[in-house]
């Protein structure tokens, strides 16, 4: 069910804490936790060590700025009327929060949330800088800039049919490769070839929950790869990027940075597209079905890339 000011409302300190917590959308919280541990797992296989206070810290780092995106990128939907028109969503996936809409918090109490959450994750990469050097806000800036340039006016990059390239590099390339590079201080293209599975499966978790959303984006001017590529050729584009994170990974398998079995779920969660995929319907059409194919696109991203942490953990013992 969506937030209600009856099931959230109040001043206890744990009617506080739920709403406040729930806000962020945890359950997505994932795609940023995945991610770092697929790096740092990569970091143990060059080093044969993990730093766990330099992991202790990206993970907070990357979760805070991860949950301050969504909470204003919430802010920023509401202000040019995309959450707020949009009747075609399927709850909770699609179509935000809707904190702001159902009046659960306001856009002041959104905002002020928002920017406490990139405050602690700014406060988490300051640690890591003084313990890793500079190079860390570069990371950092690019991070926040991806998440907040999503939605944020004037550039809006997911109304400029950027968004998803966005998607992928803010949580697959990024958060693997310096994870990654924390740990072993390495930037290779072999582990920017292995952060592209789990961009591209991220990046096809966008893609299909734009698709209920697609008719308030259009009206809202949110120009998507959905609203451009319309039903036929947005299921298409689903199914290149599984197959496109399989070839990936077996490009990591190549290079060295991957065992052969690492492909095995990879090669499942592809053939497993052409089922997703159908779902893929304009609003409307069969939301129970479209409901089906993001839950086993979400599970997918996420057995997929502790599938990989696994495979690389173990390569070579």
């Amino acid at each position: 069910m969506e937030p209600s000011i009856a099931a959230l409302g109040g001043r206890s300190p744990g009617r506080v804490i739920k709403r406040y917590l729930l806000a962020t959308r945890p359950k997505f919280l994932t795609a940023s936790v995945l991610p770092v541990l697929l790096g740092t797992a990569a970091g143990f296989a060059l080093v044969g060590s993990v730093d766990a206070e330099v992991f202790l810290l990206a993970l907070a780092a990357t979760v805070f700025v991860h949950a301050g995106a969504n909470v204003i990128n919430d802010v920023y939907d509401e202000a040019t009327g995309n959450d707020g028109i949009n009747e075609g969503r399927i709850y909770p996936f699609t179509g935000g929060s809707r904190f702001i809409q159902n009046g659960v918090l306001s856009v002041e109490q959104m905002t002020r949330w928002a920017l406490l959450l990139l405050a602690m994750g700014a406060v988490a990469g300051v640690g890591l800088a003084i313990v890793k050097g500079m190079m860390v806000i570069g990371f950092g800036l690019i991070g926040i800039g991806l998440g907040v340039l999503y939605s944020a006016p004037p550039v809006r990059l997911s109304g400029r049919g950027l968004g998803e390239a966005a998607v992928g590099i803010a949580f697959g390339v990024l958060p693997v490769m310096g994870a990654a590079w924390l740990q072993s201080g390495a930037l290779t293209t072999e582990l920017f070839i292995l952060s592209l599975p789990v961009g591209l499966w991220v990046t096809s978790i966008l893609v299909i929950n734009e698709v209920p959303d697609m008719e308030a984006d259009g009206k809202s001017g949110r120009r998507t790869l959905i609203v451009q590529l319309g039903k036929g050729g947005g299921r298409l584009l689903y199914i290149a990027l599984q197959i496109a994170a399989l070839a990936a990974t077996a490009g990591a398998v190549y290079v060295g940075v991957l065992p052969v079995w690492a492909v095995i779920v990879p090669a499942l969660i592809a053939g497993g597209a052409f089922i997703a995929g159908g779902g893929i319907a304009e609003p409307g059409e069969d939301a129970v079905q479209l409901r089906k194919g993001i839950e086993m696109t979400l599970a997918s991203h996420a057995v997929g890339t502790l599938w990989l942490v696994v495979a690389i953990a173990t390569k070579g013992l």
